[in-house]
């Protein structure tokens, strides 16, 4: 709890066994009223002024369910903005939970450390055709068996209608009651820890959704003095700002605290703007840790950014930085698909090195990391080297990868078999926390385009405008797939098939044989940045667990970057092929064997192993 009595707790306290405290923070009222059971036999008490736009009424504890809101100056009936459960969705009435009150059974569950974090991100809505928290749960043991160590779920605070990607939240405590609401949320992650499996969420505390934010009849909670990508920044650091930073802060730990959350993945990082004293990022990512420290197990906390600014945000406090737990690392995804693609329009044209760009990730961590970006006109990035590479988080595919493309296109619906097999060795291979997307590891080719449930004619409007707008810098051509439309979100439902077909299967065993790899090898749980060079202009040699070929316990690693076969004659005494992608058992076209002369398939890898 956030023991400031200048900005306290917001929701529904309990003091005792019978009776709780109602507290909300509404600075633009002068009265505030509770009133229960609003559409049945209502109630309403006046709420007394706490000061600094607080107010709190102390009432006996109702039943769980039972429906309040709060009437501001005599207006209309308005939800929670602190509300824990929406369970008629947003603009009706709150309903009463204590999260607390839940039972939880999590076997022997001691976390993850953050240099075994293997991470699944998914869509609760569409990972099955019921779209909940429970339909998560049966293919839990596939996702363990194929080596992910950490879920992590894209947003589920509340959103407006029944179905979104999540990034339009609007109650940031309350779990999107489409999904199944907090409690099936909670059993969801106890039934994951029982089976060794962490839960990461996907938090958005950079903007509020446009529709269904109550919030803002409340109080005042945007800075005009900065833009984000989704309009006037939230007031971190202006006047007034300490009971949204509180508000804020006790989301983060609610998620940790109440749902036991492993890690959360901060969205649009660099979109938190902060000039006070001490920035809103350094301090969440001290209250989520005490919340860890509280359970005796590690908690994550990770910045989605493409600044490529290491320093900033995983630097040391006394040093000016953040001290987050770890940076994700869009160049890396930038690097690997222009390499595999060819793509070099849009911001893929500071990637248009190929091999490598490719090389560069590898040893460098960002290609921009203070050289000139041709996208931006400018210089970007800054030296992220003195970093351990398990601060880094790599992707081949995501969310924003994939449903930010036109047609929405994963790599198994448009790349060769091998390439997509290349894309699975290069981020598995790197140096780096890996992050597959939901259906990666089989090849899914059904799309993942963006989809919403807003209402408003000019918001229906504005968004359909900006995604054509979205996809211009791509001159990109088609027809844009309608975010509203109930089929754009059932498109994007996992198929789940890789059983019998021998191409969906054999990648699938490739991920779990290279997670395995992983897992056994010294050398790929050495998080050094690789050593890298350039064999001829598309084949990377790549080291891990040494800093050259001729140490004895290092891995050395070739990729063949070309749709060319590419002979190999460079020799590594002492070193024998211990591991290759284009196998008949990966859906390959070669048995495991080799000459003196290696002979490297088109997009195939290598491992030489002691």
């Amino acid at each position: 709890m956030i023991h400031d009595p200048l900005t306290p707790d917001v929701g529904i306290l309990p003091i005792d066994g019978e009776h709780s405290r109602w507290r909300v923070w509404a600075s633009k009222a002068t009265c505030v009223d509770l009133v229960l059971d609003p559409t049945g036999n209502a109630e309403t008490w006046p709420m007394q002024p706490e000061g600094r736009g607080y107010f709190s009424c102390v009432r006996p504890t109702p039943p769980v369910g039972s429906r309040y809101g709060y009437v501001l100056d005599g207006g209309d009936l308005l939800a929670d903005p602190a509300s824990r459960w929406q369970p008629d969705g947003v603009n009706t009435p709150s309903a009463v939970y204590f999260p607390e009150a839940y039972v939880w059974d999590e076997g022997t569950w001691t976390g993850v450390e953050r240099k075994d974090l293997v991470f699944y991100e998914l869509h609760v809505g569409t990972f099955t055709p019921e779209g909940t928290f429970d339909a998560i749960i049966p293919r839990i043991d596939d996702l363990i068996d194929l080596g992910v160590s950490a879920i992590e779920l894209m947003p589920l605070a509340q959103f407006p209608g029944l179905r979104s990607w999540g990034y339009d939240g609007v109650h940031p405590f309350a779990v999107q009651n489409t999904y199944g609401g907090p409690e099936s949320l909670q059993h969801f992650v106890a039934a994951c820890h029982r089976r060794g499996m962490a839960v990461v969420l996907d938090a958005v505390y950079n903007h509020f959704g446009p529709e269904g934010n109550v919030l803002g009849d409340f109080c005042d909670v945007t800075n005009e003095r900065y833009r984000t990508d989704w309009g006037p920044a939230l007031n971190f650091d202006g006047m007034k700002s300490d009971p949204l930073r509180a508000l804020i802060l006790q989301s983060a730990r609610a998620w940790v605290r109440d749902f036991h959350f492993d890690g959360l993945r901060l969205d649009a990082a660099d979109q938190i703007y902060d000039r006070g004293p001490r920035h809103i990022l350094s301090e969440l990512v001290e209250v989520v840790h005490e919340e860890g420290d509280r359970f005796g197990r590690p908690v994550h906390v990770f910045a989605e950014t493409d600044l490529n600014d290491a320093p900033q945000f995983l630097g040391a406090r006394d040093r000016g930085g953040h001290a987050l737990d770890g940076h994700w690392n869009d160049d890396f995804h930038h690097a690997v698909h222009a390499a595999l693609t060819g793509e070099i329009n849009g911001y893929y044209q500071d990637f248009a090195g190929g091999a490598q760009c490719v090389a560069k990730v590898y040893h460098e961590v960002f290609v921009n990391n203070g050289t000139f970006s041709a996208f931006r006109g400018r210089r970007h990035g800054a030296p992220a080297t003195d970093f351990a590479g398990d601060r880094f988080v790599a992707f081949t595919q995501n969310h924003d990868q994939v449903g930010n493309r036109l047609q929405s296109d994963r790599y198994a619906a448009t790349l060769p078999p091998p390439a997509v097999r290349m894309a699975a060795g290069l981020l598995l291979l790197a140096p780096r926390l890996p992050l597959l997307f939901m259906g990666e590891e089989y090849g899914e080719t059904n799309p993942f385009p963006f989809f919403c449930d807003l209402q408003g004619p000019a918001l229906i409007h504005a968004v359909r405008a900006g995604r054509k707008a979205e996809f211009a810098h791509f001159n990109w051509s088609g027809e844009v797939p309608d975010p509203f439309a109930p089929e754009t979100r059932d498109s994007a439902i996992l198929s789940w098939e890789w059983r019998n077909d021998p191409i969906r299967s054999g990648l699938r065993r490739l991920y779990r044989d290279l997670f395995r790899l992983r897992r056994e090898q010294s050398a790929l749980r050495d998080f050094r940045h690789s050593p890298t060079r350039l064999l001829n202009a598309d084949v990377l040699e790549a080291i891990r667990g040494g800093d050259d070929a001729s140490d004895p316990e290092a891995l050395i690693i070739l990729f063949n970057l070309s749709r060319s076969e590419r002979r190999i004659v460079e020799q590594y005494p002492g070193k024998q092929v211990a591991f290759r992608s284009e196998i008949l058992a990966y859906g390959g076209c070669e048995g495991p064997g080799h000459t003196d002369e290696l002979v490297l398939q088109p997009f195939e890898f290598v491992v030489f192993g002691p």
